[in-house]
């Protein structure tokens, strides 16, 4: 880790170098070309870039497996309709008469 942090304190040093350095007043012969002023900012880029890849930690395991408790699946409850009807009848009781009997009957 500390490899890294002087890694890229030497990368600052060495931009803030750069700019300082061309800050300084130049002749004509000594500007580069735009094709390869532009070359040198992609390579700073890409060189910037890296550094800051560098400087994030590495993720190598995957994250732990989540375990989910597997859903109930349940059947609809079986509704079993019962057909009752009531039967009704007279009967003769001796000394008595007729007595109505009712009775529930459920298939």
């Amino acid at each position: 880790m500390k490899s890294k942090m002087n890694l890229s304190g030497a990368l600052v040093a060495a931009m803030l170098v750069g700019a300082i350095a061309g800050t300084n007043p130049v002749s004509a012969r000594d500007r580069l070309s735009p094709g390869a002023a532009a070359a040198l900012g992609v390579l700073g880029g890409l060189a910037v870039g890296g550094a800051i890849a560098a400087s994030q930690a590495p993720v190598y395991a995957a994250p732990a497996p989540v375990y989910a408790q597997p859903v109930p699946v349940y059947a609809p409850p079986v509704v079993v309709e019962e057909h009752c009807y009531t039967e009704r009848t007279s009967e003769f009781v001796p000394g008595w008469g007729w007595q109505p009997r009712s009775r529930t009957i459920c298939e």
